[in-house]
Formats: structure tokens, C-alpha cells, sequence
């Protein structure tokens, strides 16, 4: 079992425990059933980032705080140098940068997001409340949102509702670097 997931999944229980929410309550506010989120719980699958944004928004914890453990402290600003943001590599599929973790009460979340064709060969999806907005900085992906499927290139953006299944695939062999925003 992974170690960071499981660290994870302790914050959860415990964020859920203090705010004393039952598993059904804690689903709820994730759109997961009560069982893929009692998984999520057990530290032996990953959390997507917008189930623990979901929890982080309705509780009142920042989602850094979720996702690394240690509080952020800026209010007036964040800056986030190359390569230096809370690295979230939970996932072989995807490696997210967290580019704003030091910033409290944010309102959106800003990601870089790296995929690979050798990890991206079966796309997995995922569904989170809000929506989400991605702009392609280097490279191409197949994301299909609800069955429709779409190629984002260098440059392209794309705003949709999470809530509908998404997931990513690198194309032409190579690796896909885009920005995430979680809304």
C-alpha cells in the first residue's frame, strides 16, 4: 500500500470524525456511494482530487491540508517556482503539482498535470463536484467527458462540469503537460 494514500486516507477519517459525519453524509458530499468512499477511507485505492476538494470545501480545510498534512499561510500572495509545488504523485497515471497549496482560503485549485502514453493506455475516470478547466501547455490528450471524446492540443483549453466522468489519454507517444484548475 502506498504510504503517502494511506497518510491520506487517515487525514479523511479524521477530518470526517472531528466534523463528526457519517460515512453516508461524507458520500454524499463526494457523489461516490458509500462504499467507493469507505475505499477511499481504507488507504488501499486512490482519492481523487476532487473528492478531497469536495470534503476540504463543505468542512472547511484547505485542500493542501488534505492532500500533504501542513497548513498553508499566505493570504496576500503565493509564488510557486518552477518545479517547486506540492508534488501529488499518488497516481502512476497522472503527476499533479499542486501550484497554489501555500495559499489559504483559495477558491480554485491550479494544478500542472503530466500523463505518458505508457500510463495512460487505459484511461481511468474520474467524477468530482465543480468544474474544471484545463489548458494544454506542451503536447496532446484524448479526454473524453461523458462519452464524448475530444483532443486537446498545445494551446487548446476546455471548461466542463466534473461532475460528468472524465479521464485523460497522452497521444502521438509522447507526454501531455496541461494546467488543471478545480473550481
Amino acid at each position: 500500500m502506498n504510504e503517502e494514500i494511506k497518510a491520506v486516507a487517515d487525514r479523511l477519517i479524521g477530518l470526517r470524525e472531528i466534523m463528526d459525519v457519517s460515512v453516508e453524509e461524507a458520500a454524499r458530499v463526494c457523489g461516490v456511494s458509500a462504499e467507493q468512499y469507505k475505499a477511499f477511507e481504507s488507504g488501499t485505492v486512490d482519492i481523487p482530487v476532487g473528492i478531497l476538494q469536495s470534503m476540504s470545501k463543505k468542512y472547511g480545510i484547505d485542500l493542501g491540508t488534505l492532500i500533504s498534512g501542513k497548513e498553508p499561510h499566505m493570504h496576500s500572495y503565493c509564488l510557486t517556482k518552477k518545479d517547486r509545488g506540492l508534488s501529488i504523485d499518488r497516481r502512476s497515471d497522472y503527476k499533479y503539482q499542486a501550484l497554489a497549496s501555500g495559499f489559504q482560503h483559495r477558491k480554485a485549485d491550479p494544478f500542472l498535470v503530466t500523463i505518458t502514453p505508457e500510463e495512460t493506455k487505459e484511461i481511468h475516470f474520474n467524477s468530482h463536484p465543480g468544474h474544471e478547466f484545463e489548458y494544454m501547455i506542451e503536447g496532446a490528450m484524448r479526454l473524453v467527458i461523458d462519452g464524448k471524446e475530444l483532443t486537446v492540443e498545445e494551446g487548446d483549453s476546455v471548461y466542463f462540469d466534473a461532475t460528468k466522468p472524465h479521464g485523460m489519454q497522452a497521444l502521438n507517444n509522447a507526454k501531455a503537460k496541461f494546467l488543471a484548475i478545480i473550481i
